[in-house]
């Protein structure tokens, strides 16, 4: 005979209760975070925003929180043969202090490039405080870093898993960011990692963009990375060795530096700035991003220039080498509105392209870390210099033109057509898109 025993093992109700309340909270945080709303914004007037005048940057400054540098000089540094090559040297030339903020650090050749050059420095006693987010940098653990350590150098991770940081678990912190010795700064929207250094098996190299920063505008991004390391580390950076007066390149192009965080509501100045300047926009809009997922406002107004102010826009994406498939297709559902109203997009062909840049009149650009998507706008730490100036405009404008002889133009009538299965994943795609 083979008799079966069931087993009730006995809950207290309190007990039971509270793990309905916290299974429920945490519901309601993946429901919310999946299908909330984006905020309501539009900017009144725009016709009489003139982007050129000096009206127009105060209002900037005061609307984004940042003081315009005006005494700053910008290259911008192509691909990873040529910013990373710039880093390492400004590295390793470093007398004071190296300030390195990274959402993507990967082991690998350049990243063992990065260890060797921050070590030795440390070993020379110049301060070297690095911060990785704990998400995008997974792979860095501290063991990888052992050697910077040991030399005297300090590594933190920001947002690292906790159980007291459950109800900021999803945010991250995405800038990529350097400078040394207060006077050289370096900022975009690449990483440290192998696929922008060299080809990855059959894909080529990614295809991305920094900028290296001297002048009054380095203090800024000192600021910001200061007001990291307190977060993580819990001291404040008040040295000389990491801010220095008196540094002021012989230029006419003001720049802002904007940084934006979720947990005080600063993520709003983020969308104040792109707004503004598309809304402030007479003759073209130019736009890198990896990843196109705005919120129906931006759209709006990007159709708006384009149906009832005559703008020309133009935007570059990742095509079928996004290094995100699902966030391609998702990108993709958004393209009917602009396309029927006339705007023109082109998919990058030849590897994942990775640039964050927004060009306004060949005046106005915008670079950093921000991408065209919720997370960015809403969740993630970012930063971005936004700088008015035609020569640093146009230097820009070179590699967008390269870029679209390396891009295919996708037309309203072919989208209209895609196949059913691609509007399949589509649909899978906008499932998650609040968290891509």
């Amino acid at each position: 005979m083979h008799v079966e025993a069931l087993i009730f093992i006995a809950v207290p109700t309190a007990f039971a209760a509270l793990a309905v309340a916290c299974i429920s909270v945490v519901a309601l945080m993946v429901f919310g975070g999946l299908f909330a709303p984006s905020p309501l914004y539009r900017v009144r007037s725009s016709e009489t925003l003139q982007n050129a005048s000096g009206e127009f940057l105060c209002l900037l400054e005061a609307l984004t929180d940042a003081t315009a540098s005006r005494h700053s000089s910008y290259e911008v540094l192509t691909n990873g043969d040529q910013f990373y090559a710039s880093e390492l040297e400004a590295i390793r030339a470093a007398e004071k202090s190296v300030n390195f903020q990274a959402y993507i650090f990967d082991p690998g050749e350049v990243g063992q490039k990065y260890i060797d050059a921050f070590a030795e420095r440390a070993r020379a006693g110049v301060q070297v405080n690095i911060v990785c987010d704990s998400f995008g940098s997974r792979g860095a653990t501290h063991k990888y870093f052992a050697q910077v350590t040991k030399s005297g150098g300090k590594v933190c991770w920001y947002n690292s898993p906790q159980w007291y940081r459950i109800a900021q678990i999803d945010n991250r912190n995405h800038r990529e960011l350097m400078v040394v010795d207060g006077r050289i700064g370096f900022i975009g929207g690449a990483g440290v990692a192998d696929w922008w250094y060299k080809s990855q098996g059959s894909g080529n190299r990614w295809r991305d963009m920094m900028v290296k920063v001297e002048g009054d505008a380095v203090s800024h991004m000192q600021s910001c990375f200061a007001a990291t390391w307190l977060e993580v580390y819990g001291d404040v950076l008040a040295s000389p060795d990491y801010f220095q007066a008196g540094l002021k390149p012989d230029t006419n192009s003001p720049a802002l530096l904007v940084s934006s965080t979720p947990s005080n509501g600063g993520s709003m100045r983020i969308r104040m700035l792109f707004l503004m300047l598309i809304a402030s926009a007479a003759k073209t809009i130019d736009i890198n991003t990896p990843y196109f997922l705005p919120d129906k406002h931006t759209i709006e107004a990007l159709v708006c220039a384009v149906k009832e102010q005559n703008i020309q826009v133009r935007i570059i994406v990742p095509g079928k080498k996004s290094d995100h498939l699902l966030t391609q297709s998702a990108s993709r559902r958004l393209y009917g509105p602009l396309l029927e109203a006339g705007a023109r997009i082109y998919e990058y062909q030849p590897s994942m392209i990775h640039a964050k840049i927004m060009r306004i009149d060949n005046l106005w650009s915008i670079v950093g870390s921000t991408n065209l998507d919720h997370r960015s706008f809403g969740i993630n730490d970012e930063i971005n210099m936004a700088v008015r100036g035609v020569a640093f405009s146009e230097r820009l404008a070179r590699d967008f033109e390269k870029d679209l002889q390396c891009s295919q133009e996708l037309c309203y009538e072919d989208w209209r057509k895609r196949p059913y299965l691609e509007r399949i994943t589509e649909f899978l795609g906008w499932f998650i898109q609040q968290q891509q």
